[in-house]
């Protein structure tokens, strides 16, 4: 069985639904130290001016981010932040040739009112999931999961504890990850290439690393073809 096990992210790109697509289980790793500059709570869209970032607010005062896990991250409520990503992405993506198709669904993300930052992030990514037809897919939280260990023993555990003996992993994860570990344990392991075609946005240059949101918008249920390849080997 392949697994996948990655921290939650605000609108992933396209190499975050590849991994999905790739995995019998996906596991969102919501248990672990929260990152405030990563992609937890933010990420980035075209606009005319150039790429911005979306980035949600979350509460800071009396909160030792660096400290927290991602499951106990909060979202701030004093300030109109969905109205602001939604505007955005109205006004940079209105002319592209798929945004009327997905409008009713980017519109809900933002009438949600999640306490949590997790809680969010994971139901919009379920949900552009669904969208991209990975229904083969099965979705976990590592909080459920209630593992422990650290580093590689903890990945192990997370592992056994789904049942799964193939492990797909992101390139950058080599610097940490233990392969002599999960060889012993009879795991099996995968690193991502993220080697995707180009497609057409509507402010050039090309930029590959925006939301997922820019591709579904400009390709619309051909999204796949630009993530995965062709029909043998997508969903």
């Amino acid at each position: 069985m392949k697994c996948v096990i990655l921290q939650p992210s605000y609108i992933p790109w396209r190499g975050y639904f590849h991994q999905i697509q790739k995995a019998d289980v996906f596991v969102f790793y919501d248990d672990v130290q929260y990152d405030d500059r990563g992609w937890r709570n933010r990420n980035r869209v075209k606009t005319a001016s150039g790429a911005k970032w979306l980035t949600i607010p979350v509460l800071s005062q009396g909160v030792q981010l660096a400290k927290t896990k991602i499951q106990d991250i909060r979202i701030a409520r004093d300030r109109p932040w969905e109205r602001k990503h939604l505007a955005t992405l109205q006004h940079s993506y209105g002319q592209a040739p798929f945004f009327e198709r997905y409008r009713g669904l980017v519109e809900g993300f933002y009438e949600r009112r999640d306490e949590w930052l997790a809680d969010f992030a994971i139901a919009v990514t379920m949900a552009l999931a669904a969208q991209l037809r990975l229904t083969n897919t099965r979705f976990l939280r590592s909080s459920a999961l209630a593992v422990e260990g650290s580093k590689t023993d903890r990945l192990l555990a997370l592992l056994a504890a789904v049942g799964a003996d193939h492990y797909i992993s992101g390139p950058s994860a080599r610097e940490y990850i233990d392969e002599e570990k999960l060889r012993s344990a009879g795991v099996t392991l995968e690193y991502m290439r993220y080697d995707y075609p180009e497609y057409e946005q509507l402010y050039p240059p090309y930029d590959p690393a925006v939301s997922v949101l820019d591709l579904l918008f400009m390709k619309g249920e051909g999204a796949g073809r630009y993530i995965w390849g062709g029909s043998q080997e997508g969903p």
